[in-house]
């Protein structure tokens, strides 16, 4: 089979042949139709955060294709199902974290694309307990971006409460972000969208956002101010500048969800002000099992649109480099 490998932190990724993997006990093999391309993948391919993968490693973690071998004791995936391979590629299932529902904070938790080989290939393994079967009716290209772009800005919004008449600022309307914007209308929230492209402005706009803003011509905590204050702020821009500008938008009792991650990021809270608005700051974490599901069930139900385009696997590098110039419009599906 083709694998993308990372054979050094930093290095452009080397397309090489290697034998098929053969699934352990509790594992399914499974033929990749699509894997989607995630700023994740792309510090895992770089060694930007303070725990490193180990090369040689295959990136992706928005895998989705055919269940062609199944392991020992694997009883409920059967060979020809779809099934998606997201970032939370196990977790222990014992800890205080996986027995309360937030199986994505089990600190002994194996990572898709991080710890174990990715979905970019041809083939990948996964462990049968954390494969996501996907509806019939959904294209696998769709259901890449859903597997963590869709999932993690789902559970952001979970995490912030927004709810009906909230207003809920977007920050970095690409291959979340146009995922995000459309959770908030389902959540029957006001949404305003910030980038500083006319092209995803425009895309937001296609998508329901009610309110636009160009932080290149305007600021957008005073924009948001001038609305009363956002309840909540998706921080999504690979850029801790963004989150302290969304922060400074929030009304009394608003949310700061930091969901993008840059490396060595770090902002300043200003503490007379958190304390005597009563803001937050919370951290989230992609989704669970249960979550995805849901992600998966408001697509099939027509509720959202993914927007990508696809590639060649062959093309990784290549595309990699589009992504860090901003350059596409949302997601990068790569086609096996």
């Amino acid at each position: 089979m083709k694998a993308a490998v990372v054979k050094a932190l930093g290095e452009p990724l080397v397309i090489e042949e290697r034998p098929d993997p053969v699934p352990g006990p509790g594992q399914v093999r499974v033929r990749v139709e699509a894997s989607g391309l995630c700023h994740t993948d792309i510090h895992a391919a770089h060694g930007d955060w303070p725990v490193q993968p180990a090369p040689p490693f295959v990136p992706g973690h928005e895998g989705v294709g055919i269940v062609e071998e199944l392991g020992d004791g694997v009883a409920h995936l059967s060979v020809g199902q779809r099934v998606a391979v997201p970032w939370l590629g196990w977790a222990c299932g014992h800890c205080e974290h996986c027995l309360t529902g937030w199986e994505t904070l089990c600190e002994k938790q194996v990572n898709t694309g991080y710890g174990v080989d990715g979905g970019y290939a041809e083939k990948m393994l996964a462990h049968a307990d954390f494969a996501q079967p996907v509806p019939d009716g959904i294209d696998p290209r769709e259901a890449a971006p859903l597997t963590c772009a869709g999932v993690t800005t789902y559970k952001a919004l979970k995490v912030a409460g927004v709810g009906p008449a909230d207003l809920v600022a977007i920050s970095g309307i690409g291959g979340l972000g146009h995922l995000a914007v459309q959770y908030g209308k389902i959540a029957c929230a006001t949404v305003a969208a910030i980038d500083i492209s006319d092209e995803k402005l425009q895309l937001a706009a296609d998508l329901g956002a009610d309110i636009l803003i160009d932080a290149r011509k305007e600021d957008p905590a005073a924009v948001l101010q001038s609305h009363g204050g956002a309840h909540a702020a998706l921080a999504l821009a690979v850029n801790e500048e963004t989150f302290a500008t969304v922060f400074a938008g929030l009304r009394r009792g608003g949310k700061l969800v930091m969901v993008a991650l840059p490396a060595d990021g770090i902002i300043q809270i200003p503490v007379f002000s958190t304390v005597l608005g009563g803001t937050s700051v919370i951290g989230s974490i992609v989704g669970t099992r249960q979550d995805l599901a849901e992600v998966f069930q408001l697509h099939a139900a027509g509720r959202t649109r993914v927007i990508y385009e696809t590639r060649p696997l062959t093309s990784v590098n290549e595309s990699i480099d589009e992504v860090l110039k901003g350059t596409v419009k949302a997601r990068i599906v790569f086609e096996m």
